[in-house]
């Protein structure tokens, strides 16, 4: 791949006005010469794609103009000296749409120019056409061949003599327009690359990616709405297995607390159970121990009651002891005084 360098320098991009730049209409200069756009529906599609592949390469260059068919005026005073280039790119310019470009309004003439072959175009008439693009200063010059010899591609270079043929199109990269063509030896096959390598797409191409894009946003659409369908519903599953889940924890915890309180109930009922339990237990204590008092004063009682009686017994025998002891002393005194 071959990469020449600039000829002559860039003209500076001369400053926008504001507003920005306007072609009043003008009829002495029509914007129309009456001859169709193109002689075919090739010679169209290789106009629009390049056109429609450089206006996209300098989308963001505002001083940069790129034309398709648009009738380049380059004298003044006479409306007859004209030419449409299939595609021309004139840097320095402002991007806005013109009725035709007259050069002596844009100040210079564009530097890059592209005609693609048809039939009404011939010897006679290329070299018309690259005497007149030589004469009017155009940097350079390329010529396409899509359904002859091939996929010829011919091109041209300002150098000390003019116009130059460059000797090898297949790998060149053009210096102004940094785009890099390569000629396959088949018709309709010829390739430009933008600086980054990717290719300029003809618009059927173009709408068949489009159509190809819209397939797959269509799928991609259906896909994530099913996938949002599905996500929708794992959520609701997982929000009704929630849902299920606190409400078996809830009913978990209300049994829990039914059982705690049941547990609760129970401990207070053996707590109950035990305190009477221990009060009849005390109850009995206290029975068996008034009983025990009542067995003891009952036994003390008796004892007493037996002393009573061993005491009355005593008594009674100490007291007939008396009254014998009386008995014999009186039967003793009666004898005394029986005898006195």
């Amino acid at each position: 791949m071959s990469t020449a360098r600039h000829g002559r320098p860039i003209p500076e991009p001369i400053p926008l006005a504001d507003p920005p730049y306007w072609d009043a209409y003008d009829p002495n200069f029509p914007d129309s010469d009456g001859r169709p756009m193109a002689d075919n529906q090739t010679q169209y599609k290789w106009m629009v794609t390049i056109a429609e592949g450089l206006d996209d390469l300098y989308r963001d260059r505002p001083n940069v103009l790129v034309a398709c068919d648009l009738l380049w005026y380059f004298d003044e005073d006479d409306a007859r000296r004209c030419v449409a280039p299939d595609v021309f790119v004139a840097f320095g310019r402002p991007k806005a749409p013109r009725h035709s470009y007259k050069e002596w309004l844009e100040g210079h003439a564009p530097q890059v120019v592209f005609e693609i072959h048809s039939p009404s175009n011939g010897e006679k008439e290329m070299d018309r056409k690259r005497r007149l693009y030589d004469a009017r200063g155009v940097e350079e010059y390329y010529y396409y061949f899509p359904e002859e010899a091939a996929g010829r591609f011919d091109g041209w270079r300002r150098g000390a003599a003019g116009l130059e043929p460059i000797a090898e199109t297949d790998g060149w990269t053009s210096p102004l327009l940094e785009v890099t063509f390569e000629t396959p030896p088949f018709d309709n096959a010829l390739v430009l690359r933008r600086p980054d390598g990717e290719a300029f797409q003809h618009v059927q191409d173009v709408m068949k990616d489009r159509r190809a894009m819209r397939r797959l946003a269509k799928v991609e659409r259906r896909r994530r709405r099913e996938a949002d369908r599905r996500r929708e519903e794992s959520e609701s599953l997982a929000l009704e297995e929630r849902r299920r889940r606190e409400e078996s924890e809830s009913l978990a915890l209300e049994e829990r607390r039914r059982r705690e309180e049941s547990e609760s109930l129970a401990l207070e009922e053996r707590r109950r159970r035990e305190e009477s339990e221990s009060l009849a237990l005390e109850e009995r204590r206290r029975r068996e121990e008034s009983e025990s008092l009542a067995l003891e004063e009952r036994r003390r009682r008796e004892e007493s009651d037996r002393r009573l009686e061993e005491l009355e017994r005593l008594l009674l025998q100490e007291r007939e002891r008396f009254e014998r002891m009386e008995a014999r002393l009186r039967e003793s005194n009666e004898d005394g005084e029986g005898l006195g």
